[in-house]
């Protein structure tokens, strides 16, 4: 099984329906890591109001966490806003899984990121909460949608997955401009900080980037792209789309003094679209 040095996920939703919990296992049996990050929306309370899908590769996915806190690799979990009541928690461990609102993690090249989920810098979810579940119980309707044209396609022998709930955020000029405004102040809030960049979820929109000389990352989702980051031994970060297949980003790696046979090779896991990115180092601090 390879190694990595850190995986960051956010935006899983267990107990819906439309949590690729299955496709997230696959994922995870590839590699181990010394950091596994859940960065928000891990558990979908607000849908879970609603009504409850617990499937067993969902709790499979939950046992496997577990487990791999008690074998020695560091599980620390950001809640979102459907898990906030997970908020009042933070600073506390729960077995081996420590809850913190935020965290400041230094990669290995020495770059320190600032992790949250993303929802502090969502107008609509901070002031209009009403308007934000609407809009996620849209969302859902479409992500199932898109389930069954799924199934239509591979019938009709069309390649790749196509997701009905990304054409629609790419094609809406108003989503659009919600994903820039996001974007923004989430570099804003790394800046104030002087820190070199973010790593967030919630908007469902994976992306790795350099954003006025800072790096803008996003976890993406579990429920449509099935997106994640990983750090690796240098502190290279990539972002993997797991059995998709997608177009590939990159930006180049900063200059660093590191021998040759240490730097793994872009893309060298099976099964992954890569992305591969500049970074940092490792020693994580609290800043709730």
């Amino acid at each position: 099984m390879p190694s990595v040095r850190s995986i960051f996920l956010s935006d899983i939703h267990l107990g819906t329906r439309a949590c690729q919990a299955d496709r997230l296992l696959d994922f995870l049996r590839e590699y181990s890591a010394e950091n596994v990050f859940l960065i928000g929306d891990i558990v979908d309370f607000w849908a879970m109001n609603r009504s409850i899908h617990w499937t067993p590769a969902q709790n499979t996915f939950v046992q496997k966490i577990l487990r791999r806190a008690r074998h020695g690799e560091r599980i620390v979990f950001i809640p979102g806003n459907h898990d906030e009541a997970l908020r009042e928690y933070a600073g506390v461990a729960f077995g081996d899984i420590l809850v913190v609102e935020e965290l400041v993690h230094e990669l290995a090249d020495g770059r320190r990121f600032l992790l949250l989920h993303g929802d502090e810098f969502d107008q609509i979810t901070r002031h209009h909460r009403w308007v934000a579940v609407l809009g996620d119980m849209a969302y859902n309707t479409l992500v199932l949608f898109n389930g069954g044209l799924s199934r239509i396609r591979r019938k009709l022998g069309r390649p790749g997955y196509w997701s009905l709930a990304g054409y629609a955020k790419r094609r809406v000029k108003k989503a659009l401009q919600f994903i820039f405004d996001f974007e923004a102040a989430a570099i804003h809030s790394a800046r104030q900080r002087g820190l070199d960049g973010i790593i967030c979820g919630h908007i469902h929109s994976a992306a790795l980037r350099e954003v006025g000389g800072l790096t803008y990352v996003n976890c993406g989702d579990w429920v449509d792209s099935c997106t994640a980051i990983v750090e690796h031994g240098d502190g290279r970060l990539e972002l993997l789309s797991w059995g998709a297949a997608t177009q590939t980003q990159s930006l180049p790696a900063r200059q660093r003094d590191f021998p040759a046979d240490t730097v793994p090779a872009p893309g060298a896991l099976p099964g992954l679209a890569a992305v591969p990115a500049t970074a940092s180092r490792e020693e994580a601090e609290c800043v709730s």
